[in-house]
Parts: C-alpha cells; structure tokens; sequence
C-alpha cells in the first residue's frame, strides 16, 4: 500500500493515543467546563469535515448528473445516518459522560464505555479511508492535500476524545497505565475501518460519491446524537459553544487553505 496512504490511516489513531496519554498529566477528573471545551470542539472539527473533506467532493463526484447530482449525497448521507443508528441500537452502549452507580458496575461501566467509543471512531476510521480511496483512484474534487487534511482534523478531534475517554476510566479506579492502553485500543479501529473502506471503494469507484457521503451521515450521527447532548449537559454555559465554532472554523481553514 502507499506509505502515504497509509500514513494518513495512522494520523487520527495518533492523535487518539496522544489524548489517552493525558491520564499521565492531568488529575483524576476532567472538570465539567473541560471537557464541554474539549467536546464542543470536536464536535465542530467533525462537522467542518463532514461537509468540506465528505460532502462537498460527493456532490463533486456526482456532477455528471447534472439535476440529479445531489441522489448520491442524499442518499449515502441518510444510509451513514441509518448504519449507525442500528449500530448503536445493537450495540450494548453508554454516554461518555454517565458516572458508575457503585463498585460493582464499574467492570459493566467500563465495558460499555469502551464500545461507546469504539462505535464512535468506525466512521472517523471510514471517512479517512473514502477520502484516500477518492485520492488514489484520481476522483474530481479529491486532492491528496484534502485527504491528508481530514485525516489531521479527525486526530485534532481524537485528541480531545482520548482524553474524555481515559479520563473517566481512571477516576473509576482503573490504573494509568492501564487507562491509557484502553484508551489506545479504543483508537485502534480506525485504521482498520479505513483500510476495509479502502478495499470496498476500489472495488467499487462508481460508488464512491455514496460512500463520502455514507461516511459523512455516520459522523454526523455521532456529534448530534452523542457529543452535543454532552457539551450541553449539565449548568448552563457557553464554552461547548464556543469551543464549536473554534474547532468548526480551524477545519474549515484547514481544508481550504490546504485542501
């Protein structure tokens, strides 16, 4: 495979295993206004990205079209939108936030935990791999800077979501060390969903326009049904808010300065 490619699978999974590695610098708990920092600005990395890295070069692939260029958006965004939905039925599942009720549903509370996250990383693992796959099979409107782009954003975003994960572990009273390899395993899907999604795209260039906005749609899911609820429990503030539109625009820059 393309060291480069492959280089840029690696990138998000870093930033994951940088951020877990903050249970070795920060206290036991993340204070509450922390942490609606930290997740208001992921939650704008990833919807920047969904739109400029996803949306924007599906709409792109589709203009041979003409009117009815906007079916493969439309339609590989509500798919990405169903696929987690089911997903997250399925799967035994937590908020990132919720605290354990005792001793005895810690082990229950850290498994759920890590498949929270877990669900959460698949679509960032598959959005890197489309976009490289669009870059690879030479794709209008993907460029190689675009998806070295969006592979950056996601690791800023994981950043964040490394600590928010590791974090809660240790203050349930898990070891460091053992906290930041949780952490790094939570991580770990996605350079495998992005190799899989390599896989499936060159196999299948046609659909590739259905495929970036799949992977749009499966993150979109991700900030409105779980990172939004999180910034926005809790006392009222505006530091999610903030924190949004900061992670929002520095994607946005990154993406069309680089991209």
């Amino acid at each position: 495979m393309n060291m480069q490619i492959l280089t840029g699978l690696l990138i998000p999974f870093m930033g994951t295993s940088l951020g877990a590695a903050m249970v070795f610098v920060l206290k036991d708990r993340i204070s509450d206004s922390l942490q609606r920092m930290l997740t208001g600005f992921a939650a704008g990395v990833m919807v920047a990205a969904s739109f400029w890295s996803l949306l924007q070069p599906a709409l792109e692939g589709a203009e041979h079209m003409g009117r009815l260029s906007f079916i493969p958006a439309a339609v590989g965004f509500l798919i990405g939108m169903g696929f987690l939905l089911l997903l997250d039925t399925v799967t035994p599942h937590m908020h990132m936030d919720e605290q354990s009720e005792g001793p005895k549903s810690n082990l229950k509370r850290t498994t759920k935990l890590i498949l929270a996250v877990t669900l959460h990383n698949i679509p960032e693992g598959m959005a890197v791999g489309v976009v490289y796959a669009g870059w690879a099979a030479g794709e209008t409107g993907v460029s190689k800077a675009a998806a070295f782009t969006l592979a950056l954003g996601i690791a800023l975003q994981n950043f964040p979501e490394g600590a928010i994960v590791s974090m809660p572990l240790r203050a349930a009273g898990m070891s460091k060390a053992r906290t930041f390899w949780y952490g790094v395993l939570s991580g770990i899907v996605e350079p495998i969903a992005g190799l899989v999604t390599i896989a499936a795209a060159s196999a299948v260039i046609s659909v590739l326009p259905y495929m970036l906005a799949f992977a749009a749609g499966a993150m979109f899911y991700v900030v409105v049904e779980e990172i939004i609820p999180e910034m926005s429990e809790g006392e009222h503030s505006n530091v999610g808010t903030v924190a949004f539109a900061l992670g929002f625009v520095l994607m946005m820059v990154l993406d069309v300065a680089l991209g």
